[in-house]
């Protein structure tokens, strides 16, 4: 019989590892996991960049009734760096009902509940209708590059036959207009790294200096503080807009996400939203635009030199179907000719959503789970390690399920302060994972 630890023990136990980005450091973590692996009986294959980069799989064989089905997730965490936490972020404890640490959301306690989802079969003695193939990465919260993109590229084989996943990105539940809902992910932005280059005269720091490229550089963040860029309705945020238009009570609430599927009236709904204090416009925002923030800037060499050159560099977020060229033309009309442009970085163009059998299949496993409830498709306005597997043909959703209780807004401590996730959560969504497995036929 295997012995399986709960999904809030493991939670914890992955939560002790530092495995913060940078440098990741995910060897121990990832180690500790695979004990886990080949106790419950299986084979792991442990690779990557360099040996405290590596990334994990393993394989659980099915009966042959589905095609085989990827669950993703990563193992590195962000920094820890001059926040202030009510319980340390790496001691994984346990109090008030919740596992508190970094990486309890994003997403250690998803990788559980996915490894804990899959080894129930072996525990039970009854394989999954099709093989499963379990990858904990290392390496997203910095682009992914060295964990799934590396995986992804020089370990194909590992994925053959796989034509989808499920990962982070989709499932916590959401409240809106006293309703809850279940936002899936089908798609997600992609990154576009941009560059502004500002030159202008310089000169000695006694003498003044007017229309200079520091003067540049601040007319152009002004106006970047100041400006949406253009609408854009693409599939996947129509589809979502049109499940929670749906899923709303008729009144002001309903009207205002109609509203913002017409391009004409979407920037006023979204200002009339943050008005009555519901926080979708913080969701929705980025879901209709593509976005940018200002993020470093480099420029200037000794205190009494008047710098002739400053570099802005901007993180700056594509909706599916835009391009970096058309990008580049509604970054130059917010921030006007003061500027040389160039693309540093940009992510590969994702898929199309996707809905159809497995997606309905998803929806229906949480409807059961939670009959008030309302799945609906979702855009990420991040991104995720799905990116990578997209070239191998892998579609993924986002299914990490969490039924959340109204009042506290857990998303909001991804990345902060106090990170932390309800036991129930976790055993909420390790049963749907179970299920989505049990249930997959392709």
């Amino acid at each position: 019989m295997i012995s399986l630890p709960s999904v809030a023990q493991l939670t914890q136990e992955l939560i002790r590892f530092d495995t913060t980005n940078p440098p990741g450091d995910e060897a121990t973590c990832a180690a500790h996991l695979q004990r886990l692996l080949r106790d419950a009986g299986l084979e792991t294959v442990m690779a990557g960049v360099s040996p405290r980069r590596p990334n994990l799989a393993a394989r659980v064989p099915g009966s042959g009734e589905a095609p085989p089905l990827l669950l993703q997730g990563h193992l590195d965490v962000v920094t820890t760096a001059n926040q202030a936490w009510s319980h340390p972020p790496f001691s994984g404890d346990l109090a008030d009902g919740h596992v508190w640490g970094r990486g309890a959301l994003d997403m250690k306690g998803g990788v559980a509940m996915m490894v804990l989802a899959a080894l129930r079969f072996l525990a039970e003695g009854r394989p999954p209708p099709g093989d499963v193939v379990i990858a904990a990465l290392a390496d997203e919260e910095a682009g992914g590059l060295e964990g799934a993109g590396w995986l992804a590229t020089n370990r194909p084989q590992l994925f053959s036959g796989i034509r989808h996943a499920l990962g982070e990105g989709g499932g916590g539940a959401l409240y809106v207009g006293g309703r809850r809902f279940y936002p899936l992910m089908v798609a997600e932005k992609r990154g576009c790294q941009t560059r502004a280059t500002f030159r202008g005269p310089g000169g000695h720091g006694s003498r003044p200096l007017r229309g200079g490229a520091m003067a540049r550089l601040g007319r152009a963040l002004v106006a970047l503080d100041s400006h949406r860029t253009p609408v854009h309705i693409g599939a996947a945020t129509r589809l979502m807009l049109e499940g929670l238009r749906d899923g709303l009570d008729a009144g002001e609430l309903r009207e205002l996400v109609a509203q913002c599927l017409d391009p004409e009236r979407t920037d006023a709904a979204l200002d009339r939203l943050d008005e009555l204090g519901e926080e979708l416009d913080w969701m929705l925002d980025p879901l209709l635009h593509n976005n940018v923030n200002a993020t470093m800037v480099r420029g200037g060499s000794k205190i009494n030199v008047i710098p002739s050159e400053i570099e802005l560099d901007l993180d700056c977020r594509l909706l599916p179907g835009q391009t970096a060229e058309g990008w580049l033309g509604e970054l130059r009309a917010v921030i006007g000719a003061d500027a040389e442009l160039q693309v540093v970085r940009e992510g590969p163009s994702m898929p199309e959503p996707e809905l159809g059998p497995f997606f309905d299949t998803l929806g229906a496993i949480l409807r059961e789970a939670d009959p008030e409830a309302t799945p609906i498709p979702y855009l990420v306005s991040g991104g995720t390690d799905a990116r990578h597997f997209a070239p191998l043909g892998i579609r993924t959703y986002g299914f990490l399920p969490q039924n959340f209780g109204a009042g506290l807004a857990y998303e909001r401590t991804m990345h902060d302060a106090d990170e932390r996730v309800p036991v129930s959560a976790l055993e909420f969504g390790t049963e749907a994972v179970h299920q989505a497995l049990l249930r997959y036929r392709g």
